[in-house]
């Protein structure tokens, strides 16, 4: 069954989350002559910038500069927000219900639910590891390390579990934050870390976890997590650590709010809602999915685009075209990725970036991808404010 045509073109245009791939979409629309109204539905009361939370850990940036509240970033763009949680989508009736018990209709809708961490189910993941995906995830880290440096007990240990970009960059701060007074070890189930990087990056990201002795356990996976220690089977076999603390990194999982009636959302393996290139959903027209939730086969490969900030990014301005287009019944345009390159924070003040045969690793690196990060914060007078924080504290 298709999405009803009754739905009046004057209902508002619905994005369901507001992370990089919503809220992006939702400033790129408001921004084009005589767009519909616009109503961002987030449950959370701030915008979090996920690539600078390192930097928020170890105090190089402030909360308000990576988690600006989601009323100030929007006031007078012509986008109104409703702090909701969508947990159901009628497409027969083009209407979407909330936790609170809302329902509300749509002209076009557009899911941009993101990730959330992945437990795969192990036994004390949830109830026993620390995520790093939220600012709630930061403050209880900065209690950790507190801890761990005011004891400053011998054989200290903190464990993250994965070696992709989280989990190393996050090693690398950690490091740099504890000081020696725990170790930090990395544990990855793979045979090395960062597999889907740059060699390069690669290259310094290993340099970078050797200079602050942090230990790398490759082929190793994590069977249990539990209070005060970890149960892993390794090269050598079962084996138990003790650890003072886990920080999960491992992997992500999807999960959009259920579409009903028929016919069903196709998901991939991963629970990511299949899209065309043009970012309308597999068998409905008049809904879109954009960022992590989205599978979006690459051109050139037969896979899904990575779920990064920088994809979400350039899907949001495609998507602002395409909701216009789809509501004056104009033929879409397909999404084309650019790959603009990989920047990566390798500790406080340190990082490696490479893109367009350039490469560069250390302090200038740092500053350029802080940079680069400026001019991708959510709209012109954030950036300003920010910009100007940057400047003022320049002498310091």
């Amino acid at each position: 069954m298709a999405e009803s045509v009754a739905t009046p073109a004057t209902a508002p245009v619905l994005i369901v989350g507001g992370g990089f791939g919503g809220l992006y979409t939702a400033l790129a629309l408001a921004t084009r002559r005589q767009h519909p109204p616009i109503l961002l539905i987030e449950p959370n009361d701030r915008f979090l910038f996920l690539p600078l939370l390192y930097e928020l850990l170890s105090g190089e940036l402030r909360s308000w500069e990576i988690a600006p509240r989601y009323d100030t970033l929007l006031a007078g763009k012509g986008v109104a927000w409703l702090q909701d949680r969508v947990v159901r989508i009628d497409t027969a009736a083009s209407r979407v219900h909330t936790a609170a018990g809302r329902e509300l209709p749509y002209s076009r809708l557009v899911v941009a639910t993101g990730a959330q961490s992945n437990s795969f189910g192990i036994p004390g993941v949830t109830e026993h590891s620390l995520g790093f995906r939220s600012l709630a995830d930061v403050e209880r880290l900065q209690r950790l390390i507190h801890s761990l440096k005011e004891r400053a007990r011998p054989l200290q240990r903190l464990a993250v579990v994965g070696a992709g970009a989280s989990g190393v960059e996050l090693a690398c701060k950690l490091a740099d934050q504890l000081q020696g007074s725990a170790i930090v070890e990395v544990i990855e189930q793979g045979p090395g870390l960062l597999p889907q990087a740059k060699a390069f990056n690669r290259e310094q990201a290993d340099l970078a976890l050797q200079r602050r002795d942090v230990r790398l356990r490759t082929h190793t996976q994590v069977e249990a997590v539990e209070v005060g220690g970890l149960s892993l089977q390794g090269p050598g076999g079962p084996e138990h650590l003790s650890v003072d603390g886990v920080i999960w990194t491992a992997g992500l999982r999807f999960q959009a709010p259920e579409l009903s009636p028929e016919p069903a959302a196709v998901t991939d393996r991963l629970g990511r809602l299949v899209c065309e290139p043009s970012l309308q959903l597999r068998n409905h027209p008049h809904v879109f999915a954009l960022g992590d939730i989205a599978h979006v086969d690459a051109e050139d490969a037969d896979q899904a685009l990575p779920a990064t900030a920088q994809v979400a990014f350039q899907q949001a301005e495609c998507l602002a075209g395409n909701l216009l287009k789809s509501l004056a019944q104009e033929p879409l345009e397909a999404f084309h990725y650019t790959d603009l390159g990989e920047m990566m924070s390798l500790g406080e003040g340190e990082a490696s970036l490479t893109g367009g045969g350039f490469t560069l690793a250390g302090a200038a690196a740092f500053q350029i991808r802080k940079l680069a990060y400026l001019t991708r914060l959510p709209g012109p007078s954030h950036q300003l404010k920010v910009a100007a924080g940057w400047l003022a504290d320049w002498p310091r």
